[in-house]
């Protein structure tokens, strides 16, 4: 057979190469400007939710708006709040939206960016309330949050020592269940203080049940950090946490329906919520330029 028996079914299979090469261009040309596009779209989209806001809340400012990543709302941030609106700006939603794919709390993580005081004071409440429903407990009126409480009242069972031994001490009622209070641990390694933690079951049954294993735990503080860590701690049979009760009725009693709250051991001073290292340690601080011992 010759070779130019063979040039119809070469060329045949060039062309149909060139289409390809040609049609991936193209996909790759739309897709860039599909990517491109988002956020300009997203941008404008804004631009006019913003506008219709302000014409239907006219008194309440708006610090900051994103309709971008999610599903369809748009977060529109109010000082140290924030809620959801549509992209006609019609519907309002104030609430907790999650990620059911990365199983994230948008709105959590979101706040704490904002204010760690309002997630404290306000989105913990809520969970405290929701873990009460949970276990069949009922949400009873809450006590005033104290600004300053009496530590002798605490027996010293019900309590885990850790951190430099001459360092400022901190007492620091958490529940090992509390996402910020793990990451309030790590600030508190940071900060090199001396720490009292005391255990309180604001998440239920089981949040106690683990207070219980890590207090009973041969060694406490590895088992508090095990804890964190969302390992298991056995429980020792036999064992009954003492002092975990008297940590409990005293937080009730201060006030204290969300965790992680700190109290400043030289004087009883009470700071509520996650805090960063340098915020911790100027709080301590704060005890020694007022004269505090």
């Amino acid at each position: 057979m010759k070779y130019s028996e063979f040039q119809p079914g070469l060329k045949a299979r060039a062309a149909t190469a060139a289409l390809a090469v040609t049609t991936a261009f193209t996909v790759i040309s739309l897709g860039l400007a599909a990517v491109t596009a988002e956020p300009a779209r997203a941008q404008g989209l804004a631009s006019t939710v913003r506008a219709a806001l302000m014409a239907r809340l006219p008194k309440t400012p708006i610090t900051g708006l994103s309709c971008e990543g999610f599903g369809g709302l748009c977060e529109v941030v109010s000082g140290n709040t924030l809620f959801y609106v549509d992209e006609t700006a019609r519907y309002l939603m104030v609430g907790r939206l999650y990620d059911m794919e990365t199983r994230r709390d948008v709105t959590a993580a979101r706040l704490l960016e904002l204010n760690p005081d309002l997630l404290a004071a306000g989105a913990a409440r809520a969970d405290a309330d929701n873990a009460r429903q949970q276990t069949g407990q009922e949400a009873g009126p809450s006590a005033p949050t104290a600004t300053k409480v009496d530590l002798t009242r605490l027996p010293a069972d019900g309590a885990i020592q850790w951190g430099p031994a001459n360092a400022p001490k901190v007492v620091v009622f958490s529940d090992f269940q509390c996402g910020y209070c793990q990451r309030l641990t790590g600030e508190l390694v940071k900060a090199g203080v001396r720490v009292e933690e005391r255990p309180i079951s604001i998440f239920g049954a089981k949040s106690r049940e683990i207070s219980e294993a890590v207090l009973c735990a041969a060694d406490p503080v590895k088992a508090l950090h095990q804890a964190y860590a969302g390992e298991a701690v056995p429980q020792r049979k036999g064992c009954k946490a003492q002092g975990l009760d008297a940590n409990e009725a005293f937080a009730r009693a201060q006030g204290f329906s969300g965790t992680p709250v700190l109290v400043r051991a030289s004087d009883g001073a009470v700071l509520q919520g996650y805090r960063p290292a340098a915020e911790i340690r100027k709080f301590l601080s704060l005890a020694s330029n007022k004269g505090g011992r």
